[in-house]
């Protein structure tokens, strides 16, 4: 490799991830967190496009006239994005996670977009400077238009044969879950924390239920309609300062300013002799400018959790 192309291979990977680690702590920092948020499209769309778009640019021209470059090419400084703010523990391995779909995504668009200018040979350092600047002038119109508080609806359910009042039993009160028995994939793979047990103090309106995770996760539940053996409502509530600041990162904390859980329902449902289908769904809040993308994560990681409360409760009322 030549001098030459050494140093283009550095620009079009250490400038556009220089400026992306920049922005994040740029939008990262607290003293301006009413103007410049890391939870907006701003961040999460506009900084992986333009990171697409300089890429594109200081790479060589035969090299922008191939599509396949264009789009792939990109996703180099993406990573080392991801990397270094993993290895700094800039960012958390869970949002990171997260975020990287749709900053791939972004990030060929940009690419596209940055490579069109370029072959059109107009004047490219004054699209790239305005480019550059561009989350300074969008993000404050972002938040002064405000984010959106839409509710959104997890259902899941499971066919379990065993008899009403043993799959009930285990619906109110959940004995402590082994590590073993936990089967929430999506959660684990995102380290969440992992449900421990449920208790509740009497069967009926008015109790109290507590939903207890690891890391000292606590959901708070009061029973609003209940049923025997039929139907159990409840209102969720998490407590953000009851958490540790170790065990959700601040942006997925239940209950905080983007995502909160409102109440659950349990129904039992009769489907024959000797089965019965237990449903499970739960309310929930997300408040963000782009809820589009967040409510996806967001209804997949309830499930999950649900699902894997469902499969506890069934394999103990079957066998135990």
């Amino acid at each position: 490799m030549t001098k030459q192309n050494l140093i283009t291979t550095l620009k079009i990977i250490a400038i556009p991830t220089g400026y992306a680690i920049l922005l994040r702590l740029f939008f990262g920092a607290t003293t301006w967190e009413k103007i410049f948020t890391m939870m907006s499209v701003t961040f999460l769309f506009l900084l992986p496009s333009i990171v697409g778009a300089l890429t594109v640019y200081f790479s060589k021209e035969e090299n922008v006239k191939k599509i396949p470059y264009r789009v792939f090419t990109p996703w180099i400084p993406i990573f080392a994005f991801v990397l270094i703010t993993l290895v700094l523990a800039v960012e958390g391995w869970p949002c990171l996670l997260m975020i990287l779909p749709i900053f791939l995504i972004a990030a060929s668009i940009g690419g596209l977009i940055g490579g069109y200018f370029k072959l059109k040979k107009s004047d490219n350092k004054l699209y790239i400077s305005i480019l550059t600047l561009l989350p300074l002038f969008v993000s404050p119109i972002e938040q002064y238009i405000g984010a959106n508080s839409t509710p959104y609806k997890a259902y899941t359910y499971i066919d379990i044969k065993a008899p009403a009042d043993k799959i009930w039993s285990n619906v109110t009160r959940v004995r402590e879950i082994s590590e073993e028995q936990d089967k929430g994939w999506l959660t684990n793979l995102l380290n969440f924390p992992r449900p421990v047990k449920a208790e509740l103090n009497f069967e009926g309106v008015g109790a109290y239920r507590e939903a207890i995770f690891t890391n000292g996760l606590v959901f708070h539940e009061t029973v609003t309609e209940y049923i025997d053996k039929k139907k159990m409502s409840f209102s969720i509530k998490a407590h953000p300062h009851e958490i540790p600041l170790t065990t959700m990162d601040e942006h997925l904390v239940v209950g905080g300013k983007y995502f909160d859980v409102l109440n659950g329902t349990y129904e039992l449902e009769k489907l024959n002799e000797t089965t019965y289908r237990l449903h499970l769904s739960s309310n929930f809040t997300l408040t963000t400018t782009f809820n589009f993308y967040a409510s996806w994560w967001a209804n997949s990681i309830m499930k999950d959790i649900q699902n894997n409360i469902l499969q506890i409760e069934k394999q103990r009322a079957e066998t135990e």
